[in-house]
């Protein structure tokens, strides 16, 4: 199985912690340069200084950018890709904040689609010259079981979710015929300072303990436990390797079985 990286360059973002930073030091694992994208300076400098490096010829760098600044955005990533064409891209953020949909503020929407969906465009749009030359693109987008099943109390969250995988889908029917994939992973209820923000905002409005509301949430877990970063970057890396090129368009959840749904 072909899952060498060697020579190609990845632009990880939401790096600095949890799953965005364990998909980096997969990707660095096997064999890639990594370029670190987040807005936490200090733990991307020490992140990109401690990522994995197999080979001489290794680089990792990092690039401090708020997905919510679309125009900074897109001049961070077109400043790594200056130094050196991207060939994958993990498209990932923190998801919007928790609550009903029927109650959120037209703000809180038009946030969370800049920070999802114009945010990925302007990643996309940056890099795609660099896939393009190279005849090998990865296209890895971050999202939620969400895409599959709605879940309660995300309100905003499950309706840009679904429309970063909408937009997912299509491009990838678009570029597919360049050598470039499009995927989606899904992760579950997994342990990152999303899940306990998350668990936090419940209890504080619901009067029920953490530990109440981790044993409902783990009772729809076939697996019985939380997952761990690591094991959702072990299925990004994957994608990203020329053992994937076959796979795309897809949504793979990575939630211990608790998704119902078929596709």
């Amino acid at each position: 199985m072909q899952l060498d990286l060697s020579g190609r360059h990845a632009l990880v973002c939401g790096a600095s912690q949890g799953i965005g930073r364990a998909a980096a030091i997969e990707l660095a694992a096997l064999g890639a340069n990594v370029t670190l994208l987040a807005r936490s300076t200090e733990k991307l400098k020490a992140l990109a200084e401690a990522l994995p490096r197999v080979h001489a010829q290794q680089q990792h760098r990092w690039q401090s950018a708020d997905m919510l600044d679309t125009a900074k955005l897109f001049t961070a990533a077109t400043d790594a890709v200056a130094t050196e064409p991207v060939q994958i891209l993990i498209n990932n953020t923190g998801g919007p904040p928790g609550g009903s949909a029927h109650t959120a503020e037209s703000a809180a929407f038009e946030a969370a689609f800049r920070q999802h969906v114009l945010a990925g465009q302007a990643l996309v749009q940056s890099v795609l010259p660099g896939m393009r030359s190279s005849g090998y693109g990865r296209i890895v987008n971050v999202i939620s079981t969400s895409v599959k099943e709605p879940i309660p109390g995300l309100g905003v969250s499950n309706t840009i979710r679904a429309a970063v995988a909408a937009w997912a889908k299509t491009l990838a029917g678009e570029l597919a015929g360049e050598g470039i994939t499009v995927n989606n992973v899904l992760p579950g209820y997994t342990r990152t300072a999303r899940l306990d923000g998350l668990l936090e905002t419940q209890s504080a409005s619901s009067g029920r303990s953490r530990e109440e509301l981790e044993r409902g949430m783990l009772a729809s877990v076939p697996a019985g436990r939380f997952g761990e970063a690591e094991e959702v970057a072990s299925v990004i890396a994957f994608l990203c390797t020329p053992a994937a090129a076959y796979v795309n368009g897809v949504s793979i959840a990575v939630d211990g079985g608790r998704t119902r749904a078929l596709s």
